[in-house]
């Protein structure tokens, strides 16, 4: 595979796996519920995926050709992510569940169509 469509495949399956706008996850990110849930890293102020969720952010604002390997990892980081949470999805209403506060962190709100 070139390097071209792994970029390309990278950036279709960001596209796929976040389905929140910038805005969107911004907002999410001020909420009590964003920050409750997650792992948190060694400094123990903010958990992993919020600290995802404001690179995301960040990643949704840049001009795709101004992106460089670090965002495509990170990307990618954020695709298997998605995918391995989505794969846990419980059973029941999810409305206010941890599990979707924590997708949403990741950019992804499973209630979202």
């Amino acid at each position: 595979m070139s390097g071209a469509a792994t970029r390309d495949d990278t950036l279709a399956a960001f596209d796929e796996a976040v389905n929140m706008t910038a805005g969107e996850i911004e907002r999410w990110l001020e909420r009590d519920e964003s920050k409750e849930v997650g792992w948190r890293d060694a400094d123990g102020k903010e958990s992993v995926g919020h600290q995802s969720g404001r690179r995301i952010v960040e990643l949704l604002k840049t001009k795709r050709a101004e992106l460089d390997d670090d965002d495509l990892q990170h990307m990618r980081k954020v695709v298997g992510y998605v995918k391995r949470h989505m794969a846990q999805r419980p059973a029941g209403d999810v409305r206010d569940t941890r599990w979707r506060w924590s997708l949403m962190n990741w950019g992804h709100d499973p209630l979202k169509r």
